[in-house]
């Protein structure tokens, strides 16, 4: 059974939540090909700097009602250009990829140029929790620190607002 519904969530996937090792979830998109998700990562794509160098990642999918449904471990293994997994997924993955500016070979072109990385994450068997054992807490994590946020202060105000 956590075969059948871990191979729904891989076939259903758009947005997957990755983590390596203690690091944090990130959200990112991905393509489901045979089993497998295939994310890209680099200059110009998704942040995801722990990922490359990872042997196996944690993966958080999402059902149907957009709550989690399985979590499982996965292997990783970069797809390198001129494989014959690259030239399979690799163009699959540029159609799919949103907002691209020129053709599907010009953004495979562009990715090989830039030295991103397109990885495979395949799941491993040992590790898959699905429905009654998943976490009950929520998985949510507080805001990481940013230079970006700024407190604001209380809009200016010329006249006295009147309250009725």
């Amino acid at each position: 059974m956590t075969s059948a519904v871990l191979d729904e969530a891989l076939k259903k996937a758009a947005l997957a939540w990755v983590s390596v090792g203690d690091g944090p979830a990130l959200g990112l998109w991905c393509m489901p090909l045979d089993g497998s998700l295939i994310v890209v990562t680099g200059p110009g794509e998704q942040f995801a700097p722990d990922l490359p160098g990872a042997s196996r990642a944690t993966v958080r999918l999402r059902g149907d009602n957009g709550g989690l449904i399985v979590v499982a471990e996965m292997t990783v293994a970069r797809i390198l250009p001129g494989s014959d997994d690259w030239e399979a997924a690799a163009p699959q993955l540029a159609t799919k990829r949103l907002n691209a500016h020129g053709s599907t070979d010009a953004v495979v072109t562009r990715w090989v140029e830039t030295g991103c990385t397109v990885l495979r994450l395949s799941p491993a068997e040992e590790a898959t929790v699905t429905a009654p054992d998943l976490p009950a807490g929520s998985a949510a994590a507080e805001p990481r620190e940013t230079p970006a946020r700024v407190e604001v202060r209380r809009p200016f105000r010329l006249h006295k607002v009147r309250r009725r």
